[in-house]
């Protein structure tokens, strides 16, 4: 699919995509998303015609990636780039990410506990509070976590996201991610292309445009949001555009 201003898939990319609300639409709840038939078979189908150089960097554990995207195993950086992938299925040292204290999931669980509605999600290095279904507890969900950071000397920010706020170790950033696969095989030596929606994406799109790429923001560059990515890549994969389901 050919979108203006978005320019087409070519073979000497490599492409770094980030997951909900830019592969996935977005969902109640984290778990409630979906993958759209015909999605696994174009990134299969890219990640062959890009000789492997296609990565998913999202916020997801690798382990909730691997789920969704079953049977593929791509490369990627997990947790916002606080675990890191090759193209090999090979973990990519990755340092010191810090992990959450257990009192601060504690008192997250207590707070979510006595707010109806909202939803904890624990991750392996971090910690996100949803207020989809209670929009107007945003500005307390923001105060709670801002008060476990206050006062201690961490590696850690506070980060917004869809309708959630989240704690994210500070060394942990896409543009890390894309950073360290640019330095592997397949990826080294090709032009990197990320694809992202959120403000946690943005450091992807810059490590990428300074790697003389592009950073591509399905807010800014994809009128039709999640299904125009998906009918954008289904035709880059030289199988005619085949349905993404967009």
């Amino acid at each position: 699919m050919i979108i203006q201003g978005v320019p087409e898939i070519e073979a000497g990319w490599a492409l770094f995509l980030d997951l909900d609300g830019t592969l996935l639409d977005i969902a109640p709840s984290p778990d409630a998303v979906r993958v759209p038939p015909g999605l696994i078979a174009t990134l299969g189908l890219l990640t062959h015609r890009l000789d492997g150089a296609l990565a998913i960097v999202s916020g997801r554990a690798r382990e909730t990636v691997d789920r969704l995207l079953a049977p593929l195993l791509p490369a990627g950086g997990f947790g916002h780039g606080a675990e890191l992938r090759d193209s090999a299925g090979r973990a990519i040292p990755a340092g010191d990410v810090p992990r959450p204290p257990p009192h601060w999931h504690a008192a997250l669980a207590r707070f979510a506990a006595a707010h109806p509605g909202l939803l904890l999600e624990a991750k392996p290095h971090g910690l996100a509070l949803h207020y989809r279904a209670v929009p107007a507890a945003r500005d307390a969900v923001r105060a709670a976590m801002l008060a476990l950071l206050a006062g201690e000397a961490t590696g850690f920010d506070l980060l917004p996201a869809h309708m959630a706020f989240e704690i994210r170790p500070r060394v942990a950033t896409k543009g890390r991610a894309v950073e360290a696969l640019m330095g592997t095989r397949p990826f080294a030596g090709r032009r990197p292309v990320f694809v992202g929606d959120d403000v946690t994406d943005e450091d992807g799109m810059a490590a990428a445009r300074a790697m003389g790429g592009l950073g591509l923001h399905v807010g800014r560059d994809f009128s039709g949001g999640p299904a125009a990515v998906r009918a954008w890549l289904a035709g880059g994969t030289g199988k005619g555009g085949r349905d993404a389901g967009a």
